[in-house]
C-alpha cells in the first residue's frame, strides 16, 4: 500500500494575464484598463469588493506600462518625483488615505505630477465621492477621473477563482468539487480564499485528499 504524503507548501500567487479569468463581472473593467492611453485626464479609478481582482488588474497594467505600484498608506513617506518619473503610477486601496492630512497632501501632489504627461490608476472599494476626503482639491480631481468597476462575482468567476486558488497552493481537485462549493459558499472572493485555506488545512491535518466529501464536512453539509 502506498501512503500519500502531504506537504504544507506556501501558496504561490500568480499574476499573469492568463491567470485572470474574464467574466461578465470584470470584462468592462479589464477593457477600461486595456484602453489606458485614452483615459480622461490620464487617470482611472478602479473599484470593486475586497479580493475581487483589483490588485491583479493593477499588476497587469503596471507590467504593460512600467508603472510604479504602492499602497495609499505609503504616500506620505514616498519619493513623489521618483514615482512620477515612471510615467505611470498605481495607487492601491486609495480610500485608506482619507482623513490623513499628510497622505492626502502627498496624493494631491502625486496626482498633479503624474497626470501632467503620464497616467494614474487608483484602486478602491468605492468611488472617490464616497471617501471622507478632507482636501477638496484632491476630491475634485479624483472625482473627475474615469471610473471602472468590478462587479460581484458570478458563478463562472467564482469557479475560476477557486481553481486558481487551489492551483496557487499546488492542489488538484476532482471536477465535482468546484461546482459543489460554488453552489453553497458565500458569494465573495474573500470567502473563496478562506474556504480554500480551510480545506487545505483540514486535508493536511488529516492526511486526506480534497474531495467533495471533505468539502461537505468543512462547509457544514
Amino acid at each position: 500500500m502506498i501512503r500519500q504524503l502531504t506537504f504544507d507548501l506556501p501558496a504561490r500567487t500568480a499574476w499573469r494575464r492568463e491567470d485572470f479569468f474574464v467574466s461578465p463581472a470584470n470584462a468592462a473593467a479589464l477593457a477600461a484598463l486595456d484602453d489606458w492611453r485614452h483615459w480622461p485626464g490620464g487617470k482611472m479609478v478602479l473599484t470593486g469588493p475586497k479580493g475581487s481582482g483589483k490588485t491583479h488588474l493593477a499588476k497587469l497594467w503596471a507590467a504593460e506600462t512600467g508603472a510604479a505600484v504602492l499602497p495609499a498608506t505609503a504616500l506620505a513617506g514616498a519619493d513623489l518625483p521618483a514615482l512620477s518619473a515612471h510615467g505611470a503610477v498605481a495607487v492601491e486601496d486609495a480610500e485608506a488615505v482619507a482623513g490623513d492630512g499628510a497622505g492626502e497632501a502627498a496624493f494631491f501632489h502625486l496626482h498633479n505630477l503624474v497626470t501632467q504627461a503620464g497616467h494614474l490608476l487608483v484602486t478602491a472599494a468605492t468611488p472617490p465621492r464616497d471617501w471622507p476626503l478632507a482636501l477638496p482639491d484632491l476630491a475634485s480631481r479624483l472625482q473627475a477621473a474615469g471610473l471602472a468597476r468590478i462587479e460581484a462575482p458570478d458563478d463562472a468567476l467564482l469557479s475560476a477563482v477557486l481553481i486558481k486558488l487551489f492551483s496557487d497552493r499546488q492542489i488538484a481537485v476532482p471536477p465535482a468539487v468546484i461546482p459543489y462549493m460554488v453552489a453553497r459558499m458565500e458569494r465573495s472572493i474573500d470567502a473563496a480564499r478562506d474556504l480554500v485555506a480551510a480545506l487545505d488545512a483540514r486535508a493536511l491535518a488529516e492526511g486526506r485528499p480534497i474531495t467533495r466529501a471533505l468539502a461537505a464536512e468543512v462547509m457544514g453539509g
